[in-house]
């Protein structure tokens, strides 16, 4: 006897009665709640009983009516090589982490501070440096100079730290520069701020890295033939610690930027003790004939080398939801923290270099010079190696800070439609994992396209860092302006103290470097821009145009199935009987190569459409092929009958078998592989994917 279909009986048509005392009083046949009942016959009639069938794997958890949620188990492939990858990826960056984890991966200010300030800190071992290879262009005479713009270097720092500390509580959101500008000064103000910000976070990335790997080869000399495959490994490793969240990475990195801030600091003050025991406030410079004049140009050339220590201020402002709570209160006390260590370093390497009278040499750095005469000849001797490894992790590691705002800056410019939505997403591990694979990426090409000698991209720096101060500022001004709530005018002061400064700064490092290399960024910002905009555009035109042809009423739906066959066989009968499940107007479509092909399939149809009723639809039609081709006739038939029926949902179902291995695919000629994709770019049709796959059977003895 057939046995019947069982029977989905959905929350509507619910049983109230219930055949398990252990399970609840409604036990329905309901997909919501990922089980099934199942009526079991007894022994003699009338005797039943219902068993309860659970899915065998737990991928899936009911919370509540109609919500379910997802567990880690549901992220694991079943088997195969997808499962081999997947365990390597959770060897790598560890296990997924939920939403609600999210408040738990937020930075202290002890760690916000080694993450977010990692390339304003490190700009110390090479801002000074900076500084006196443009002023010993007039000789060893005009280093005298080097005191007064430390100075005004300071100050510009105290005054951008200051408008920054206005811009937290303001937008407690993160208040970066792509935010700030886009909200008082337009959209094109703020896609200006976005591109300046992220071609620095590339450069920020590929510079730091390979300064240190530079440094770590004086070192280890063996390393010179391998630059770039080590810059490639320290992106490498520095991008598999951000993917692994942001928490974890302010866990690495923290010890190397306090170890170099400690290690600095005790240079500094050992220094300036053994310096002013030998009674020497200001020692004398080696003589250096001069080769240019010191004039104004000269001096804001210096001005705009040694502004290189400021780049990477704003990151803190860019990461207040990075924060624990108070977030605003927090990103202030670490905005005033950095700009602190970093104008006291800054300052004391400026005056030891004074004291020692060291000039820039080749061979060695003025850092690492000072640290010599600093630690040399001394109980304190072990520390100038152990400095100069600090050196290397912290110049390094200033690649972070750009790990952390770049991604942060993509998924806000994708959240507006300026990048692909894809930036937006966070990974497995609450980070925005596209993001740091792209910059990974960009840096990567850097390094190689400039064969990991980046001294030309040194020019590009602080010229975006500054257009972006720039015009936070300026977008300050007119936010408080708008608003005029307490202390207002206070607050217009401060920020438009700090947006002419850095439109000055600004203005000042484009003249003094564009033949050097800022035109780069020049030329770069605009085309960024219009990359955003044509990216904006295009989601806008979706957004506007997408649409279908199908009714949105189901009673207004008037069906038309075509299905494809090869053959009246198994898979071909299978196909059918779901599309008459559907409705009863459904035409299946041969395309035949020869004659013969033609007559055997009418001869199977008309022996099996016997057992179909009158009533159904059902029609076979033959395309003779005589150029042999199949995509081609089938297409041309489906464009017809959807050109003569436009008021008729077109359904057209492709039958597809599955192999079980991923070579065997070229064993195929993956018919309904190249119909998908041609029917892909056709509107109003749908495609229905019918996949039969392969089953191994056993033949019992």
């Amino acid at each position: 006897m057939e046995q019947s279909e069982p029977q989905v009986q959905m929350p509507e048509d619910q049983d109230k009665t219930s055949h398990d005392a252990g399970e609840p009083a409604e036990v329905v046949d309901d997909p919501a709640l990922l089980r099934r009942r199942e009526v079991l016959l007894g022994k003699y009639p009338g005797q039943e009983r219902i068993r309860i069938v659970r899915p065998s794997r737990v991928s899936l958890q009911r919370v509540d009516t109609g919500l379910l949620k997802a567990t880690e188990a549901s992220m694991a492939p079943a088997s195969g090589f997808g499962r081999v990858m997947y365990r390597a990826k959770r060897f790598l960056i560890g296990s997924p982490l939920a939403n609600e984890q999210a408040v738990h991966e937020r930075l202290t200010k002890f760690k916000a501070l080694a993450v977010l300030s990692s390339d304003a800190i490190s700009s110390v071992a090479y801002a000074t440096e900076a500084c006196m290879g443009i002023l010993i262009l007039a000789g060893s005479a005009a280093l005298g100079t080097l005191i007064p713009i430390t100075i005004a270097i300071i100050a510009l720092l105290a005054i951008v730290a200051l408008s920054y500390s206005q811009t937290i509580p303001a937008y407690p959101n993160g208040g970066g520069s792509y935010i700030v500008a886009k909200d008082n000064l337009g959209t094109l103000a703020g896609l200006v701020a976005a591109a300046a910000l992220l071609i620095d976070y590339v450069l920020t990335v590929s510079v730091s890295v390979t300064s240190g790997v530079q440094n770590l080869a004086v070192i280890f000399q063996g390393l010179n033939p391998y630059i770039v495959e080590v810059d490639i490994l320290v992106i490498l490793i520095i991008t598999i610690v951000n993917l692994r969240g942001i928490r974890e990475s302010g866990s690495v990195f923290a010890i190397p930027t306090y170890f170099f801030i400690v290690s600095a600091f005790l240079m500094i003050i050992v220094g300036l003790f053994r310096g002013y025991a030998d009674h020497a406030a200001f020692g004398h410079f080696p003589p250096v004939k001069g080769v240019e004049t010191l004039g104004l140009f000269l001096i804001l050339r210096a001005f705009a080398s040694g502004c290189s220590a400021m780049t990477g201020t704003e990151a803190i402002s860019n990461g207040v939801p990075a924060f624990k709570k108070p977030e605003p209160r927090n990103a202030r006390i670490t905005l005033i923290a950095m700009a602190t260590i970093l104008a006291l370093l800054f300052a004391g390497i400026t005056l030891l270099t004074m004291t020692f009278g060291i000039i820039p040499q080749n061979g060695t750095t003025v850092i690492g010079q000072i640290a010599a005469r600093a630690f040399g000849n001394s109980p304190l001797a072990f520390m100038y190696p152990v400095f100069q490894i600090s050196i290397l992790l912290i110049l390094t590691l200033a690649a972070n800070t750009s790990y952390a705002d770049f991604p942060r800056l993509a998924s806000l410019l994708a959240r507006d439609h300026f990048l692909p939505h894809q930036f937006a997403f966070r990974g497995d591990r609450l980070a925005f994992s596209i993001g740091i694979i792209f910059l990974a990426i960009l840096a990567g090409l850097l390094e190689v396209t400039f064969n990991g000698n980046t001294d030309h991209l040194i020019d590009l720096y602080a010229v975006g860092v500054f257009i972006s101060f720039t015009l936070s500022q300026t977008g300050m001004v007119w936010h408080w302006w708008r608003l005029r709530g307490p202390h207002w005018r206070r607050s217009i002061v401060i920020n438009g103290l700090g947006a002419v400064t850095t439109l000055t700064v600004a203005a000042i490092i484009t003249i003094s470097k564009f033949a050097l290399g800022a035109w780069v960024v020049v030329v770069l910002i605009p085309l960024l821009v219009l990359m955003f905009i044509g990216i904006h555009r295009h989601y806008t035109k979706v957004e506007r145009e997408r649409t279908t042809t199908i009714p949105p009423r189901p009673a207004e739906i008037r069906h038309l199935f075509i299905v494809p066959i090869a053959a009246l066989d198994a898979v071909s009968v299978q196909s059918l009987s779901y599309a008459r499940s559907i409705t009863r107007n459904v035409t299946a479509v041969h395309v035949a190569i020869d004659e013969e092909d033609a007559r055997r399939l009418r001869k199977t149809w008309r022996e099996w459409i016997e057992q179909i009723g009158p009533e159904e639809k059902l029609e076979l039609v033959i395309i003779e092929s005589p150029y042999r081709s199949l995509n081609g006739p089938l297409l041309a038939y489906i464009d017809t009958v959807h050109e003569l029926y436009p008021d008729v949902t077109l359904t057209v179902l492709l039958p597809e078998f599955v192999v079980n291995h991923w070579w065997e695919h070229i064993l195929h000629n993956q018919t309904a592989l190249r119909l998908k994709a041609a029917l892909l770019f056709r509107p109003g049709i749908v495609v229905t994917n019918m996949p039969q796959h392969l089953v191994e059977r056993t033949q019992s003895s």
